[in-house]
């Protein structure tokens, strides 16, 4: 594989690394779980993604991901994409559950019918590793692309790498410094050796293009609510 994109491409499902293990609670901590729970325990839908969320990371409460699945899942069933999008990625990850792509894909769909970037993006991944799915890089960059377009920082990235090398897209360096630009922009400071090392590959005439290209993207996209 391309050595820049590999460099590019180190990805994983969006939530999971954010689930780590917290440290020992506070008592705010725990009040706030326990608040939580209550609202959770009396149909609250953003209660139950929420508390999901804190029984995932041990946030006022010992890690549990099998009580973190009922949870994501009972937000889920009610149509919340985030709580589908993060039963995906426990299914994906085997948190809770068995390990499940078929599963896994079916909720990432539901929350991505819902326009969730966060979904978006995991399918741009699961396409791109083949997981649950047949491998295809232009449907993966489609993905990603939707992501992109939502302002996620982490897919305007990995489309910058894509077009670097043209994988799932025409091999475009205009774009690919363009977008670079953006995520850089947009806080994701591991695009900045990315647009480093693309800056030195642009010829004068392409950087007034990729610089007119990200200031068109920049405006798209500050029409829409992060």
């Amino acid at each position: 594989m391309n050595r820049y994109l590999t460099l590019c491409l180190v990805v994983t499902l969006v939530g999971y690394t954010s689930l780590a293990a917290a440290a020992e609670p506070t008592a705010d901590e725990v009040r706030e779980y326990q608040e939580m729970k209550a609202k959770a325990e009396a149909g609250d839908v953003n209660a139950q993604y929420k508390l999901g969320g804190m029984l995932a990371k041990g946030a006022g409460v010992a890690k549990n991901d099998a009580e973190a699945v009922k949870w994501y899942r009972q937000a889920a069933e009610k149509n919340d994409p985030r709580g589908q999008s993060m039963l995906g990625v426990m299914y994906t990850n085997a948190r809770g559950v068995e390990r499940d792509y078929t599963e896994a894909i079916k909720w990432f769909n539901k929350a991505a019918a819902q326009n969730s970037a966060h979904a978006h993006y995991n399918l741009g991944y699961m396409y791109s590793t083949g997981k649950g799915v047949t491998k295809d890089d232009a449907t993966s960059a489609e993905w990603y692309r939707k992501a992109a377009e939502q302002n996620d920082v982490n897919s305007q990235r990995i489309l910058s790498g894509l077009y670097a090398v043209g994988r799932g897209v025409p091999k475009d360096p205009v774009l690919a410094h363009a977008w670079a630009t953006v995520a850089v922009a947009g806080g994701n400071t591991a695009s900045q050796a990315q647009l480093t090392k693309l800056t030195e590959q642009l010829t004068p005439e392409q950087k007034d293009a990729a610089t007119k290209a990200a200031q068109e993207i920049s405006a798209r996209l500050a029409k829409i609510k992060k």
